[in-house]
């Protein structure tokens, strides 16, 4: 299948390219310099694109326009945020994704930021490595047994991760964007009135146009000054500058955020903040979870060019 073009444009995965390139003749975008002399010499053999939810990886309406051979978009994420799946459906374009895969380390990591900001893990560790023990005890942190968890999004990540919640005998409560009748967590009708009743909210849902800033001011100041808030989903999710100011204000105790609205870059005002945990969108990063990420990518990829059903099809 060498003779199938397929474009990266940007580093996602050593391991995908490496499985791309020996199926596939990959170009890789980022070594072009001069993009439009690339797009004159190559866009008529491109047929595929990898794209992600990492900035400049996705596909817009300009590059899908600039590829007219194209037929499919295989998405290295579950989050289809930056491929623009209406102009792929009007165009005939194939979308896939990897779901499931990654489920299971992204509800680890959002536990695990629920952990390291109630209980000052990284804060305390600074404190050990800056010689602070010998002169005083670590101060009291909070714990996370037995508290109100309010999920946003109860969907394959969301539901992973009210599982974990129930093992440390935390209540479940949840908003989406209907009822699941099935589950026997509490449903609220609206992100205010779920922060209302949780001392952890926890952004697990998909980024809509729905759902961007729906953790705004009024939702931050429904979670109060003793709440905390983890963000495992995307940065436009949060109204970032009103969580800064919360922060900054105390009317938030702390967060965990595993996303940014601009990344790679962070409002610099939370470097300083010992009640902030900042992770750079590694929910997903791991070995085991890059390949068989990167598998369902190129089984997506000869799905499609063998005219076989796809694995995972959004489009």
């Amino acid at each position: 299948m060498e003779a199938i073009g397929v474009l990266m444009t940007y580093p996602m995965s050593s391991y995908l390219e490496q499985r791309l390139d020996s199926r596939f003749n990959l170009f890789r975008l980022w070594n072009f310099p001069h993009k439009d002399h690339f797009f004159k010499a190559n866009a008529g053999s491109i047929q595929a694109i990898v794209a992600s939810t990492q900035a400049g990886s996705g596909a817009d309406r300009e590059l899908i326009d600039s590829l007219p051979a194209l037929e499919i978009v295989s998405s290295f994420s579950v989050g289809l945020d930056k491929v623009d799946l209406a102009y792929c459906k009007e165009k005939g374009i194939r979308v896939t994704n990897t779901p499931d895969v990654l489920t299971d380390d992204v509800a680890d990591l959002a536990i695990g930021l629920i952990l390291a900001t109630l209980r000052r893990i990284c804060e305390s560790d600074r404190f050990l490595r800056g010689g602070l023990w010998k002169q005083d005890d670590f101060k009291l942190a909070t714990k996370f047994s037995g508290k109100k968890v309010g999920i946003l999004g109860l969907g394959r990540i969301g539901a992973a991760i009210a599982k974990r919640a129930e093992s440390f005998n935390c209540s479940i409560s949840y908003h989406c964007r209907s009822e699941k009748p099935e589950l026997k967590y509490k449903y609220f009708p609206s992100a205010i009135e779920l922060a209302s009743d949780s001392e952890i909210l926890v952004v697990a849902c998909a980024l809509t146009q729905e759902t961007r800033h729906i953790v705004n001011r009024e939702v931050i100041n429904a979670l109060g000054p003793k709440g905390v808030l983890v963000n495992i989903g995307r940065g436009p999710h949060i109204d970032e500058p009103e969580l800064v100011a919360a922060l900054v204000e105390g009317r938030l105790a702390g967060a965990g955020l595993d996303v940014f609205e601009d990344e790679p870059w962070v409002p610099e005002e939370l470097f300083g903040l010992d009640n902030v945990v900042m992770l750079p969108h590694v929910g997903s990063s791991t070995v085991e979870t890059e390949h068989a990420m990167a598998d369902l990518v190129v089984a997506n990829l000869e799905a499609h060019f063998f005219k076989k059903p796809l694995l995972t099809p959004v489009v």
